[in-house]
């Protein structure tokens, strides 16, 4: 096991079944000074993410991965109709307490959020009236989401499994998305960006990345990130609505510095095409990559992002 060689995470984080990186709470409790709040997200990202769903007629999103919820905010308050999950009950307490703040709100009284288990997403939302008879537009696994799901066993099993999931929940004719950092850079340099297309957080001090190998196969990125909390006490992030946010934080300024550290598997990009081609077969999928967002054979400079847009085609 990879966790017996290196610690994957922050003391104190629980390891059985798919670990919740985000369980001891130091993470989730910073994430929206780290991410930026919807108003900060880069335009790039908002816009293409808005163009690609609405140019597919999309209405209803199933965000499998909205941690405090700042994405299935902004396309709620796009008019998209959206459920969310995620298996870190640390991280969706913000976006429930997000909800209950705004509950006079028609678009947010009627936001489902539901923790779930992306190795068992069918089982877990089954039962549920929300889900639409022949499945969503449109499922999203975006923010560098899913390589959190490791592949301690070496044979990626968990990855198609999760990747099946997704798709089962995803209507015929709808598109699942689904992205990852450019690991091929990352592996080659060392180094990862404190800022990219999706997080642009002026917080972050330091940023450390540690690559481990195991029988020479690249099998996790690490990265330690530190937050300036003096910073933070003196700036909340900006609430969604006029009204005082209900997520206000409280610092101790004596600790300068806010530490927690993330674990990824690296997803190197002719890998992930090739467990796509495998998990979704042709001709009944259609799979197109983006580069930050940009088509790859427009790409004039190297990406940190990769972004993959499968289509489950009509019979």
């Amino acid at each position: 096991m990879v966790d017996s060689v290196y610690r994957t995470r922050s003391l104190g984080v629980a390891a059985e079944g798919i670990p919740d990186q985000y369980a001891d709470g130091k993470a989730a409790k910073v994430w929206e000074y780290y991410i930026g709040t919807k108003q900060q997200r880069t335009n790039s990202y908002r816009d293409w993410l808005i163009k690609v769903l609405k140019e597919r007629g999309a209405r209803k999103v199933l965000d499998v991965a909205c941690g405090t919820g700042v994405d299935s905010i902004m396309l709620l308050e796009e008019g998209f109709d959206v459920m969310s999950t995620d298996a870190s009950d640390k991280m969706l307490k913000y976006a429930l307490k997000e909800r209950w703040h705004r509950r006079k709100e028609e678009a947010m009284d009627k936001w489902v959020i539901e923790e779930a288990n992306w190795l068992t997403l069918q089982e877990d939302l089954e039962d549920h009236e929300g889900i639409p008879k022949d499945g969503f537009d449109a499922v999203l696994c975006l923010g560098n989401s899913f390589a959190h799901l490791q592949d301690f066993d070496g044979d990626q099993l968990a990855h198609s499994t999760a990747l099946e999931q997704f798709m089962s929940m995803v209507k015929p004719g709808g598109i699942l998305l689904v992205d990852h950092r450019n690991y091929d850079e990352i592996l080659r340099t060392g180094k990862v960006p404190m800022k990219n297309i999706y997080y642009n957080s002026s917080h972050i001090v330091d940023l450390k990345c540690s690559n481990l190998y195991v029988n020479a196969r690249p099998t996790m990125v690490t990265l330690d990130y530190v937050m300036d909390m003096n910073i933070l006490a003196n700036s909340q992030p900006e609430s969604s609505t006029p009204q005082k946010s209900p997520q206000k934080i409280t610092f101790d300024k004596a600790n300068s510095h806010h530490h927690f550290r993330l674990s990824y598997y690296p997803h190197c990009i002719d890998e992930f095409n090739a467990l796509l081609k495998q998990v979704f077969k042709a001709p009944g999928y259609k799979h197109t990559v983006f580069g930050d967002f940009v088509p790859m054979a427009e790409l004039s400079s190297t990406p940190a992002y990769y972004i993959h847009l499968i289509q489950k085609l009509k019979e």
